[in-house]
């Protein structure tokens, strides 16, 4: 079976992860005569954004140093997330191949699916109310309904889901005092 398997930074994503490394991939490790599975972790970041900044009379635009130092971090992000998955499938004895892209990660995630004629697509969800799912778009339900292949949505528990907008809410605040600190 081909599965790709959309990750981001998340805790719920690496949940799904885990819980698709041992609820669908590893059912044939042992059998000799069973065709292996071939597992595709996909990480897609955002494009980059040129921001244009009134300077009083001028116009300010962003530079290719910052372009490249912003290319650079998502890099890393990337191989950070590619080696912490990889390492979760080599303890599960499963193989897989690692695609870096940059885009909209709900279209670039379905055309990966496609072009790739994966059997089952999983991703991981963040838990979004409504209100912030219709604002924010939800990368699941996205793929829900534009894949052409199955779907598995799967949910973090309760308490990952918790502690995961816990986080996200400390690092918020971290931030903003960082900036003041700059400003």
């Amino acid at each position: 079976m081909k599965v790709m398997i959309g990750l981001d930074e998340s805790e719920g994503s690496f949940y799904a992860l885990n819980w698709a490394l041992s609820n669908l991939l590893n059912d044939n490790i042992n059998k000799e005569d069973a065709t292996p599975n071939i597992v595709y972790l996909v990480h897609v970041n955002p494009p980059f954004q040129t921001y244009v900044y009134p300077a009083g009379p001028a116009v300010v635009y962003t530079t290719t140093t910052v372009l490249d130092s912003v290319k650079h971090a998502q890099e890393h992000i990337s191989a950070a997330i590619f080696s912490r998955a990889l390492h979760s499938c080599h303890q599960k004895r499963i193989k897989a191949e690692t695609f870096a892209m940059r885009g909209d990660p709900k279209e670039m995630i379905c055309q990966a699916a496609e072009q790739m004629h994966v059997d089952l697509l999983v991703v991981g969800s963040r838990g979004l109310g409504m209100l912030k799912r219709a604002f924010l778009g939800s990368v699941s339900d996205y793929c829900v309904h534009h894949a052409h292949c199955p779907v598995l949505i799967v949910k973090p528990p309760k308490e990952l889901a918790k502690n995961h907008a816990q986080a996200q809410a400390q690092a918020q605040v971290q931030a903003q005092a960082q900036a003041r600190e700059a400003a």
